[in-house]
């Protein structure tokens, strides 16, 4: 009988199963929700069969539904570990392209990539600097270093890397100010810090300016221009060189560091290798600074 089923209907019937969404399921195949749903019809039309049961905007399995799920998924997951053996030396000698936010990127991560590339893998990690939503695919994009700040879609495979940790500083050795020197970079960022018990001193003691992003928050700060709240992870240097006096201690500011992909991390090494690696480079920054 197989001969008579499209293999590509039981591909999108998977997905669906899988996710119990068209939308979701159009998204992870690059297609329109319109082309996901004439599959689904077409596949139930040549088995005579409903696989799901409609109620509303929700989708539910049958039973018959069910056990061709369960046949699918077992036979998809095994034709996925045979491409991935296939293409595996292949997918090692490229390279991982990354997109990270840019003062991150210049203050935690550029410093940290020499020592990763000392440790000898298969495969060059290049640098793109960017935040917010990322397109994967138009700007060949592999892993994009991103804090859960917004919405980046259920169709997004993602990780936790480890959580953001902030604090309050100010040049050390300049006269102090009154100047509180905050990044519009991220989502209501000041807003989000009022809502903090540890930083409502400095908030009401301290007059705000805005400037577009944490590096010029830094570099105005060192030059004595204001105190500034920043991730401890793009201090890291100044706090080693004591170029900066702490006002607070670090505290959780409720957002966590995540690495996102398009498609599985298990379907490559080379996402796994990196992954695992910053997080133990993120908690040795924590044990260094917390």
């Amino acid at each position: 009988m197989i001969e008579k089923i499209p293999l590509n209907s039981l591909k999108f019937f998977y997905f669906v199963a899988k996710y119990s969404s068209v939308t979701i399921a159009a998204k992870k195949l690059f297609v329109t929700q319109s082309a996901v749903s004439k599959q689904i019809y077409n596949l139930e039309a040549l088995l005579d069969i409903e696989l799901f049961e409609r109620r509303n905007k929700s989708l539910i399995l049958t039973k018959e539904g069910e056990l061709l799920f369960n046949c699918a998924q077992m036979i998809f997951n095994q034709l996925d570990e045979c491409l991935i053996g296939l293409t595996k030396n292949k997918i090692e000698q490229k390279q991982l392209v990354l997109s990270c936010e840019p003062t991150i990127s210049m203050k935690w991560l550029i410093p940290r990539l020499v020592e990763f590339k000392k440790l000898g893998h298969d495969f060059e990690v290049v640098l793109l600097t960017g935040g917010g939503d990322i397109n994967f695919e138009k700007n060949n994009i592999d892993i994009a270093i991103r804090r859960n700040d917004f919405d980046w879609g259920a169709h997004i495979f993602s990780e936790k890397i480890a959580d953001e940790y902030i604090v309050a500083v100010q040049a050390s050795h300049l006269p102090k100010t009154k100047e509180l020197l905050i990044s519009k970079s991220r989502p209501n960022f000041f807003k989000k810090l009022n809502q903090l018990a540890d930083l409502k001193y400095v908030l009401k003691t301290y007059s705000k300016t805005e400037l577009e992003h944490f590096y010029l928050c830094l570099e105005g700060c060192l030059a004595g221009l204001g105190a500034t709240i920043i991730s401890i992870y793009m201090i890291e240097k100044e706090l080693e060189l004591k170029a900066l006096d702490q006002l607070t201690q670090p505290i959780q500011d409720g957002s966590s560091y995540y690495l996102l992909s398009h498609t599985s991390f298990k379907e490559d090494p080379r996402k796994i290798i990196f992954l695992n690696w910053l997080k133990n480079e993120m908690t040795q920054s924590q044990m260094n600074h917390l």
